[in-house]
């Protein structure tokens, strides 16, 4: 009998449920398409009941394609969009309002409150983060300040909060389990990873009451089961992670140095730190990228706001393109850039940068300009916000030699190969390019003993494609330079 493994993957723009095989093939894929809100400037919504309804449907999907191939399902693992935020009544699983997306800037303000008060080291000396709208805490804060029946529930002991994780968990088991794991933990500003435990001096500062807040699990561990009425059979969930650090263990980053790279909606630069903790200089995070047997591997980490999210931007609201896959057409038959650069800080801008303020620029633009211009400027600032991300590293004395992709961007030859001529690294593409499904759904079956040891997880691991950098480090200063000076202006 086939043994297979369930990886859900909820992320920002769909909810995906994919069946592995236990050699880390994918059996089969569902996926349903998620609706973004955006009701005012900066804000990002989604809806938690379409985020849970689209999970379960996919998932019974996956379920009845496994029985099918006459299948034993082994275990389920979920991964999911970090830092998004849900509150919700205990007694009837109601949300109180929309999941505030990580992309939501509502609380800029509020920031700005946080660091004027001088409160910006004691965050990052516990949590490893800058205050920054980016992170759970704030949002959170948002909620209870402004919906109603908030203060009224916390009162009573009715409310509860949760990441994406957590609320999958709540929902898959019927309100049996309250969880999240370290590496969604460390993603809400509320988490101190020394210690790992939630830090009662920021609940102050904040006024977050403990009692919202989920149990803190290891990234494999007991999440409980499915509830048979849910989902048809009990099956147990034995590995939770944040999206980016599940991508890091589906890389199989588990050397000190090893360092991926996902270009998603954003993109997201994880270098392995090993079990020592390293404060960034200049200004990348120092999160946690797993916790296996209550001991944490550390990570620095540089966020990128806009990747695929821009290529989504160019087709829904400049309509420029129907599809993503169109882009490396478009680039393809250009000569160049012809001088044109966007900076995408519709969200602000993440790492090095930190500036929740900026708004996106397009700068270059002439008489000879054109639509494809504006596509490539788009596809070209992912790879040039990269070279920003480790230009920081190289700065902190960390100089990856190889760097590992994936995401949906990567499956673009033209920018895989322009992104290792930026960056002047050589980049490996894997043969499964789900590579945030594959990390939970391996740590799923490490936690149940399908896999004995990390190395076992490792030898799964299969190279698709490599690219070296193959331009004159004098065209690539050029490029740079223009990119600098678009910065530069956007910064202003």
């Amino acid at each position: 009998m086939k043994k297979f493994i369930i990886s859900i993957d909820q992320g920002t723009t769909s909810s995906r449920v994919i069946l592995f095989n236990t050699k880390g093939k994918i059996e089969f894929i569902s996926q349903y398409e998620l609706k973004q809100y955006f009701p005012k400037n900066g804000w990002v919504e989604q809806n938690p009941n379409e985020i849970w309804s689209t999970t379960l449907k996919a998932l019974k999907q996956v379920i009845k394609k496994a029985n099918k191939f006459k299948g034993r399902i082994l275990t389920i693992g979920i991964a999911n969009q970090r830092e998004t935020t849900i509150l919700w009544n205990k007694k009837t699983g109601k949300p109180l309002y929309n999941a505030i997306v990580w992309q939501d800037r509502r609380t800029q303000e509020y920031c700005k409150i946080l660091k004027n008060k001088k409160y910006e080291n004691i965050f990052r000396k516990k949590t490893g983060l800058f205050i920054d709208p980016y992170f759970s805490a704030t949002k959170i804060k948002w909620i209870l300040d402004y919906v109603k029946d908030s203060k009224k529930l916390l009162k009573s002991n009715n409310l509860l909060f949760g990441t994406v994780d957590t609320f999958l968990i709540w929902k898959l088991t019927r309100g049996k389990h309250h969880l999240t794991e370290a590496t969604n933990a460390s993603r809400t500003m509320l988490f101190n990873i020394n210690n790992n435990q939630w830090d009662n001096e920021i609940l102050k500062k904040l006024n977050i009451s403990k009692n919202i807040l989920p149990k803190v699990k290891n990234s494999a561990d007991n999440f409980g089961k499915t509830d048979k009425k849910i989902t048809g059979i009990e099956i147990p969930i034995s590995a939770v992670m944040g999206d980016q650090q599940a991508a890091a263990v589906g890389q199989t980053c588990f050397e000190k140095g090893a360092v991926k790279t996902t270009y998603g909606t954003g993109a997201f630069v994880i270098l392995n730190t090993g079990s020592k903790k390293i404060n960034s200089k200049n200004k990348l995070l120092t999160t946690i990228c797993y916790r296996l047997k209550n001991k944490n591997t550390y990570a620095l980490e540089g966020s990128i706001f806009i990747a695929g999210a821009g290529v989504q931007w160019l087709r829904d609201k400049i309509k420029l393109i129907n599809n993503a896959y169109e882009t490396e057409k478009i680039v393809k038959s250009t000569k160049s850039n012809n001088k044109v650069y966007l900076v995408p800080a519709f969200s602000g801008m993440g790492a090095p940068y930190w500036r929740p303020d900026a708004r996106g620029l397009i700068t270059g633009l002439t008489r000879y300009s054109d639509w494809k211009n504006l596509v490539r400027a788009t596809i070209e600032s992912v790879a040039y916000q990269s070279y920003d991300l480790f230009s920081a590293m190289n700065k902190d004395g960390l100089k990856p030699r190889i760097v590992k992709i994936d995401g949906g961007m990567v499956a673009n030859n033209w920018f895989s190969q322009f992104l290792s001529d930026t960056i002047n690294l050589k980049v490996i593409r894997p043969k499964v390019l789900e590579t945030t499904a594959l990390g939970v759904a391996l740590f799923a079956g490490y936690q149940i003993g399908e896999f004995k040891s990390l190395k076992e997880i490792k030898d799964i691991w299969q190279k698709d494609r490599a690219f070296s950098p193959k331009i004159k480090n004098s065209v690539r200063n050029k490029l740079l330079q223009g990119w600098k000076l678009a910065i530069k202006k956007t910064l202003a």
